[in-house]
């Protein structure tokens, strides 16, 4: 949620830079001042009311102990509580108001990130490493599934639909022997805090973490108990500590969970759908902080190369793109994505976002910190990152290490968690 502070002070730059990525957004701050003064202005009516009630105390009370009749100076009285009452119920429904104005509103993009929408990323670091040259056509992963019967397409379909799959024999091992590795890998190496969450997440939940509001078409949600399926493990983190306040030296807090995430892929339709690429129901380790304010453009950095950095472990090519204002979630101020490069479909996977949502969920889901015991409490800022997802990195794991005899080279540091299974076939 923005800060109406911010946004009475310096409405010219909101609008700027709401404009950037969502220009009807824009357009609405001019009523929000206008409730917002409005509700400004009964407060002081409110105020300046007390002030003369508050005159009429004592003079009542002298009336009353001198024996006289203080009728009228009662019924003025009276007449002002009315006045205040009716006022305050006023403000009551302009809080309301405001605050459900305020909900909708999306985070301001920070002030490097370009306007534009999907086409309109920029690059920002260019290959990881040379991508491999093959002396022979490289398959698509769908295939080396088939080949190999890592995944069942077919069966998936019949159990659960289109857009769901069955990972059946090394295919299942290989998937968790990477999400074993990417955990142990985040906790060990990188500090963070293994957490196991709950896959279901009730609608307070999902409105505190800013999910609710333009995601709500993508999360599967069960009507009866009013619970929405994780769409990503992130607005479940969010919440871990909605309604607190964080006591000096807590920060940073860095979680990582595995999740299975669902989505409805709503705007697929069009899309290459092939394989494991836009799948309704796939895995995904996520990391996620909550920084000092001033920390988490380092952190935003910090936690890019920690996806990175399983990347170069796993050897698969990749490049960096800071994503434009109208293509980064609402939540967010910054996004970085992480391009893996799938040499069988001979194109770019998304296989990770990392993006810095600065205070804007913290101060939906009312997280605040406190530097010193008596300090005035702070908002934190709330980062995460995909660390990373299991479908595209299964997809471009598979293509970048084929060989020409149909077998796949299993990378290095994931064959303990294999048995020291060195080829695939």
């Amino acid at each position: 949620m923005l800060d109406i502070k911010r946004i009475r002070t310096e409405p010219d730059a909101v609008k700027s830079a709401l404009t950037k990525r969502d220009p009807e957004a824009a357009a609405t701050i001019d009523d929000l001042l206008t409730m917002d003064a409005d509700r400004r202005k009964r407060l002081t009516e409110i105020e300046t009311l007390k002030a003369e009630q508050n005159r009429f105390n004592p003079q009542i009370a002298a009336i009353k102990k001198a024996g006289g009749d203080a009728t009228e100076l009662l019924a003025q009285s009276a007449q002002i509580k009315a006045q205040i009452a009716g006022l305050e119920g006023g403000v009551r429904e302009s809080d309301a108001m405001q605050i459900a104005a305020l909900s909708k509103l999306p985070n301001l993009p920070a002030d490097d990130v370009q306007a534009g929408g999907e086409s309109d990323a920029v690059e920002i670091a260019g290959l990881s490493r040379p991508l491999r040259e093959f002396d022979f056509p490289p398959k698509p992963h769908w295939e080396i599934c088939e080949t190999h019967r890592l995944v069942d397409f077919e069966r998936g379909t019949k159990l659960s639909g289109s857009g769901f799959v069955i990972y059946t024999g090394v295919g299942a091992r290989l998937q968790r022997a990477l999400i074993s590795f990417m955990l142990d890998t985040h906790v060990s190496t990188h500090g963070y805090t293994e957490i196991g969450l709950p896959y279901a997440l009730t609608r307070e939940s999902v409105t505190a973490s800013g999910h609710i509001v333009k995601f709500a078409p993508e999360m599967y949600h069960d009507a009866e108990s009013d619970l929405f399926f994780l769409p990503t493990a992130e607005p479940a983190l969010v919440n871990i500590h909605r309604g607190e306040i964080l006591p000096p030296g807590a920060l940073p807090l860095k979680y990582t969970a595995h999740t299975p995430c669902w989505r409805r892929e709503a705007g697929a339709a069009g899309k290459d759908t092939r394989g494991l690429q836009r799948i309704h129901q796939f895995d995904k380790v996520e990391l996620f902080r909550y920084v000092l304010p001033e920390d988490s453009e380092t952190a935003l950095a910090e936690m890019t190369n920690e996806a990175c950095a399983l990347l170069d472990a796993l050897e698969i090519p990749y490049r960096l793109l800071r994503l434009a204002a109208g293509d980064i979630s609402f939540a967010a101020a910054k996004t970085i994505d992480i391009e893996a490069w799938s040499p069988g479909m001979g194109k770019w996977l998304e296989v990770s976002s990392a993006s810095n949502c600065t205070d804007f969920q913290a101060r939906r889901a009312d997280i605040r910190f406190r530097r010193e015991a008596t300090a005035k409490p702070e908002f934190p800022h709330l980062l995460n990152a995909s660390g990373l997802a299991l479908p595209r990195v299964v997809s471009a794991l598979l293509e970048t290490h084929q060989n020409a005899d149909g077998t796949v080279t299993v990378p290095a540091p994931i064959r303990p968690y294999l048995g020291g299974l060195a080829v695939i076939g």
